[in-house]
């Protein structure tokens, strides 16, 4: 097909140079020849590291892509320039697929732009997620898929949890043998109390998440349970037969999953893969699809990929070419601690492509300013050197390059502002957020008018109408953030920001009319109506340690009673909540969890049931928006339980509620970036969040080791069984076995594998937060902190994360010492 159209433009080009040329060349020709100087037009519109992807002719091709080198806006024009010289529009599909709805909204609307300017019907493309292909293709066959969405239900999120709880009391009941010897652990001496503490941590913690951990990891893997029974009997020296025991919970959840006619997303891609396991299914699947795009393909899986490569195959010859492009950047793959992606996989695909000199690399980006690019280089590089992540090489070795003068992004790699690079070395937390405040009102200052004063009518209006005027301002501001590791620092930032005279700081925000967003408030907005669930199933069966546990860690989290390890006295409610005279006295932190407890529970018998949502939301001190979001679904169940407001009903309604996804909003890549990058307002939001996005002003807080890289942590409840936690443990060996590493890894030695796992994921975390800012990397890493982010005020001495010496050492021009703050 493309050398006929090659033939058909050569000849179309050299006539329509001809004076006759109009007589000489059809309409359609014409059009084509119009057609692909459009398309060159787009072509020269990109830059040099893009220009692989849009001469593209087939076969696989590999993008390998630094930061803000344009990955999207590289697919996007790739894939219209091939509909067109292809003429995909009256025939096979090109698949795009990206891992977000919202991503895939807004590649989507990308290529339909790209195809406007080339004056293409919207078609020829489809844009999914991969489970949405993938499901698509099951539902297309259900009698060679063996789903039927007529018959099966999804799961969701919270179904899930109740399956798997479900299948850990279904193993525990077949498996005896095996469940005594992990309740023992390394010591025991038969204490009852004991004995029910571990057996609550086993039924509620360890086993849970070893279920959970497994069966993604495998299913994603293409791991059956018998597979990972007979990985066990490979490991004589694990005494806790830990394959064996996640083995046997994969075997009962399964079973659940086919009694109850239910499918996970993993089902998903398996029932895919059963259809195209066959040859006539395959064969019409594959004449659909002329070629197939992947962006983020950093975070694929071994099936995943299986799947994409099938529909990408021309046919089912083994010399068959592959019309695969797979755009990602290794060095950003920040999902593989906590799902069954792994980085390996798209450097494989990467060296294979680069034998075959089917390797792009697009190394030039706009996005940042030369001093923040070098930075960023260098902490790759030195990573890499420092060996902190043992035999785990954290990142490819690919560095970022600014574009050059003539680069058609506007603004690329701007100035910086100021020095570009600021290293902070402050007191303590307290003494950063003052810090961040005064620094981004110096921003503000500096690119307001200099006559410009916020909340002051007559100032405006002497220069001009006010609305103008306030509108050209904020134009002048800058986009700042502030990208933390965890939500519970962002929450602290911003509750000292908005109280500065509260902690005795002098940055007031306010005066400046600077707006604070918390993204991790609108997470904390969507678990109320799960939290107000758990609490009423506590007060509805206050004598389940289930129920008793789950109340209790929700009070935790809010900070209203005392962490410690509930276990300990949830595994005989009646004894914690009403004591007897010969029981053991209640030290202080239990009495304070003891009381809060008794007092809601009087509260229920107190109030009737449909003022019970409304106290709850008060006892768990929520903020305004809160509040607000706790009426709102105390208003919705009152209608739906009108003439039965029973105790039982309120529940089943939010049952409902909480289990039903259907509610989720689902928002474009442009609304968020609209939400969280607007000027004049400073975002607060996880560095995990914040990957896609980026910012003229970037402040990187709390960069202490314990954080970054951190260690995998054993919880104390759990350490009877060692100091390792299973699920890890199963990880490690099922990924060595991905790899053919044999034999697999013994206890000792796959707990090292995870935390080197942990340790690089989390350097390019690091880096991935660094590569938002364009003009100001703001970093610090404070002399004290806190332990644990539950209690900020409990500071001690921290150590830096490693980077921010070395980074010191490399920039001193850049350190900024604590007599300067």
């Amino acid at each position: 097909m493309t050398d006929e159209f090659d033939s058909d433009f050569s000849r179309s080009t050299t006539e329509i140079d001809r004076p006759d040329a109009a007589c000489a060349l059809s309409n359609s020709e014409i059009a084509a020849v119009l057609r692909e100087q459009a398309c060159l037009k787009i072509r020269d519109s990109l830059r040099k590291g893009q220009h692989e992807m849009a001469d593209w002719q087939g076969g696989p091709l590999a993008v390998s892509a630094v930061p803000g080198a344009g990955k999207s806006t590289g697919m996007a024009a790739a894939a219209a320039i091939a509909i067109a010289r292809h003429r995909l529009y009256n025939r096979r599909q090109l698949i795009v697929v990206t891992f977000t709805r919202s991503a895939a909204a807004n590649i989507k609307a990308k290529i339909r732009q790209r195809l406007a300017e080339l004056s293409l019907y919207q078609g020829g493309f489809a844009v999914h997620t991969l489970h949405g292909l993938a499901l698509n293709i099951a539902m297309r066959h259900p009698d060679l898929s063996g789903l039927n969405l007529e018959n099966s239900t999804l799961v969701t999120p919270t179904q899930n949890h109740r399956l798997i709880r479900t299948c850990v009391e279904l193993w525990i009941a077949e498996n005896p043998r095996r469940y005594q010897v992990l309740l023992e652990g390394q010591q025991f001496d038969g204490e009852e109390t004991e004995r029910l503490r571990r057996q609550s941590v086993l039924r509620t913690e360890i086993l849970p998440q070893l279920a959970k951990t497994v069966i993604h990891e495998a299913k994603s893997s293409g791991l059956f349970p018998e597979q990972l029974l007979e990985m066990s009997a490979l490991d004589s020296a694990d005494g806790y037969e830990i394959l064996a025991v996640a083995g046997g919970l994969y075997q009962k959840y399964q079973a659940l999953l086919r009694s109850r006619e239910l499918i996970d997303y993993d089902e998903m891609i398996l029932a895919a893969l059963r259809v195209l396991d066959d040859p006539g299914a395959r064969a019409i699947e594959q004449k659909q699809v002329f070629a197939v795009f992947e962006d983020e393909a950093q975070d694929s899986t071994p099936l995943q990929t299986k799947l994409l490569k099938i529909l990408a195959s021309e046919t089912d010859s083994p010399n068959s070419l592959e019309n695969f492009i797979r755009v990602g950047d290794p060095n950003q793959a920040i999902n593989s601690t906590f799902t069954p992606a792994d980085p390996i996989y798209f450097n494989q695909f990467c060296d294979d492509c680069e034998v075959k000199k089917n390797l792009a690399t697009m190394d030039g980006a706009g996005r940042s300013t030369q001093v923040i690019i070098d930075a960023a280089n260098f902490m790759l590089q030195w990573v890499n050197r420092s060996e902190l992540a043992g035999t785990e090489q954290p990142f490819r070795d690919q560095t970022i390059k600014p574009v050059p003068s003539d680069d058609p992004q506007h603004d690329a790699n701007p100035a910086p502002i100021g020095i570009g690079l600021e290293l902070h070395s402050p007191r303590d937390v307290y003494h950063t957020v003052e810090l961040i405040g005064k620094r981004v009102i110096e921003l503000v200052e500096e690119f307001l008018p200099a006559d410009f004063v916020w909340g002051s009518h007559e100032k405006n209006l002497e220069s001009g109408d006010e609305e103008n005027r306030a509108k050209l301002a904020l134009e002048n501001l800058k986009s700042m953030a502030v990208l933390v590791r965890e939500n519970k620092q962002g929450k602290f930032i911003k509750e000292v920001l908005e109280n500065p005279q509260k902690h005795g700081l002098s940055c007031d925000l306010r005066k400046y009319g600077i707006k604070i967003e918390d993204v991790g408030e609108r997470d904390r907005h969507s678990q109320v109506p799960w939290e107000i669930l758990t609490l009423l199933q506590f007060l509805d069966r206050p004598h389940s340690p289930d129920y008793l546990k789950a109340a209790l860690k929700i009070l935790s989290d809010r900070q209203l009673i005392p962490k410690q390890d509930y276990n300990a006295f949830a595994t005989s409610p009646e004894q914690f909540l009403y004591p007897g005279p010969l029981d053991p006295k209640q030290s202080d932190p239990v009495l304070k969890c003891r009381y809060f407890c008794c007092g809601l529970l009087q509260a229920r018998l107190e109030l009737p049931p449909y003022q019970i949502i409304s106290f709850l939301a008060l006892a768990l001190q929520y903020d305004q928006t809160e509040l607000a979001t706790a009426d709102k679904l105390a208003e919705r169940v009152a209608i739906q339980t009108a003439g039965n407001n029973s105790m039982q009903k309120i529940l089943e309604v939010l049952s409902e509620i909480v289990t039903s996804e259907r509610f989720e909003p689902v928002d474009a890549d442009d609304k968020i970036e609209e939400r969280y990058t607007s000027k004049g307002q400073l975002t607060i939001i996880t560095m995990h969040k914040a990957k896609g996005l980026d910012w003229d002003c970037v402040f990187l807080p709390f960069l202490h080791d314990q954080t970054i890289p951190g260690n995998l942590r054993v919880l104390p409840q759990a350490r009877f069984l060692g100091d390792f936690t299973l699920a890890e443990v199963a990880r490690a060996q099922i990924r060595a076995s991905l790899h053919e590493k044999y034999p697999l890894p013994n206890l000792g030695e796959a707990w090292e594998q995870a935390g080197y796992l942990k340790t690089a994921e989390e350097f390019r975390l690091l880096y991935v937060a660094m590569t938002r800012a364009k003009s100001l990397l703001w970093m610090a890493a404070e002399k004290k902190g806190p332990f644990t982010w539950n209690k900020p005020e409990n500071l001690q001495e921290q150590k830096p994360c490693p980077v921010m010496p070395v980074l010191k050492q490399r920039f001193p021009e850049n350190t900024i010492h604590l007599s300067m703050n």
